[in-house]
This record gives structure tokens, C-alpha cells and sequence, in this order.
């Protein structure tokens, strides 16, 4: 009994970590800076960036072609995004604070979804110079 108790509790600390992990590679990853084009492609100001904006990030980011497979897909990401949308549908008519953070995680997702798509971009016109020459 011990040791099954044992084992769930290190399963579950294992599984927080990898959250914990994953969503600062997130984080990270949408800390890079966005080209102006993405935001003009998306018809989104630069400062102004919400979460809302992430299903036509998530349109855009259908449209670029990938030249390269460097799996930058958005398959976790569009799930999270489900999450916090689903988190803030329940709870955050009650609570504010929690609304808010939701919004920052949404925006978090917006933004690595932009980055992704200005890395496709970038990609794609490096390979295309190269064509070229």
C-alpha cells in the first residue's frame, strides 16, 4: 500500500513538473520578438495583442507553409488555449483575478503562435534567397 502511494505521489510530481516545464518553454518561446508583417498579416497593432487574436493567428499559421519540418506546431498550444478559455467560461464571471490571469495566459498563447508563424516566414524566405543565388 505504501509503495502504491509512493508511486502516485512521485507520478504527480513528476506530471507537475513537466507542466511546470512546458509552460516555460511557452513563455520563452513567446518572448521573441514578432515582425511587423505577422502583426499586419493578422490586422492586429503591435501593442495591442489580446487573446482573442489567437484564432486568426492560429488561421495564419495554417496558411504559412512549413519548408522545413522543424515541428513547430501549435497542437499543445491550441489545447491550452481551450483550457484557459474553458477555465474562464466556468470560474471567471466569479472571479477577477482569475479572468485576468486566464486573459495573460491567452495572450501568451497569441503571442507563440505569432512567433511561430514569423519563424515560418523567416524560414521560408531564408530558403527561397537560397533558391535564388
Amino acid at each position: 500500500m505504501f509503495s502504491i502511494m509512493l508511486l502516485t505521489i512521485a507520478i504527480m510530481a513528476l506530471a507537475q513538473f513537466a507542466a511546470y516545464y512546458w509552460r516555460a518553454v511557452l513563455s520563452g518561446e513567446a518572448s521573441a520578438p514578432i515582425s511587423h508583417e505577422v502583426f499586419e498579416a493578422a490586422q492586429v497593432t503591435e501593442g495591442d495583442l489580446q487573446g482573442r487574436d489567437f484564432a486568426k493567428l492560429v488561421s495564419l499559421h495554417a496558411l504559412t507553409p512549413e519548408l522545413q519540418t522543424s515541428g513547430s506546431g501549435l497542437g499543445l498550444v491550441r489545447v491550452y488555449y481551450a483550457v484557459m478559455s474553458w477555465i474562464d467560461s466556468l470560474a471567471g464571471k466569479l472571479s477577477p483575478a482569475l479572468s485576468t490571469w486566464v486573459e495573460r495566459e491567452r495572450v501568451l498563447c497569441a503571442r507563440y503562435a505569432a512567433v511561430q508563424i514569423d519563424r515560418r516566414l523567416q524560414s521560408n524566405f531564408a530558403q527561397a534567397a537560397a533558391m535564388n543565388s
